[in-house]
């Protein structure tokens, strides 16, 4: 089994498990703390939406100058749309156009690999300035089920100056990723289908 989401509830789980463990010297592992609540689905029905990005500002650049940066990077034409047909390309909506960047193979590391990856350390960080997204303001997260209109709604209203479509990480690549003992980049992934929101307490 692999922890496709929720990984922080299951971590925080453990660790007060081992806590109440420590503390009981009655233990036989038949407490409730030892024990979360959790839902099993086969990786053949679970499936994976890619996680976009938007950034408020272009770091000091403007417009045309942030466009003449990633051209010198990257292969970058304009697009239709925002939905990039493969690993190796996103779509970015700058001003009021898509945009496709493709890049050549990145190596083999399952992890430096990944679009997400990609994206981060060579064009946001060099770039845009955000070298660390878990804690930079300027970058949002916009789940894969919220469509590309979301994000060319956010340029729009100029909620942000950039924005990234994502093509999805498939289950082998998760699933590898895990087996190597390797952490997937933050919120590089989507997950359909979602529980209903709920909240479910159990004191013991």
């Amino acid at each position: 089994a692999y922890v496709a989401d929720g990984h922080h509830r299951s971590a925080s789980a453990a660790r007060v498990g081992a806590e109440l463990r420590k503390d009981n010297e009655s233990h036989s592992g038949e407490e409730d703390y030892n024990w979360f609540l959790t839902v099993f689905f086969p990786d053949d029905q679970l499936n994976v939406l890619p996680y976009n990005r938007t950034v408020t500002d272009l770091n000091g650049n403007s417009e045309s100058d942030f466009l003449k940066k990633i051209q010198s990077m990257f292969n970058v034409n304009e697009a239709d749309d925002g939905v990039p047909l493969r690993s190796g390309e996103t779509r970015m909506f700058l001003g009021e156009r898509w945009y496709s960047i493709i890049w050549d193979e990145i190596g083999n590391d399952p992890v430096s690999s990944l679009d997400v990856s990609v994206l981060q350390d060579r064009l946001l960080a060099p770039v845009l300035g955000i070298s660390d997204p878990r804690t930079d303001n300027r970058i949002d997260f916009i789940g894969g089920i919220r469509g590309t209109q979301e994000l060319e709604r956010r340029v729009f209203k100029k909620d942000a100056a950039v924005a990234f479509s994502m093509y999805p990480v498939n289950v082998s690549q998760l699933m590898s990723i895990a087996d190597s003992g390797s952490i997937m980049p933050p919120k590089s992934t989507w997950f359909e289908p979602k529980l209903r929101s709920g909240l479910f307490i159990h004191t013991f």
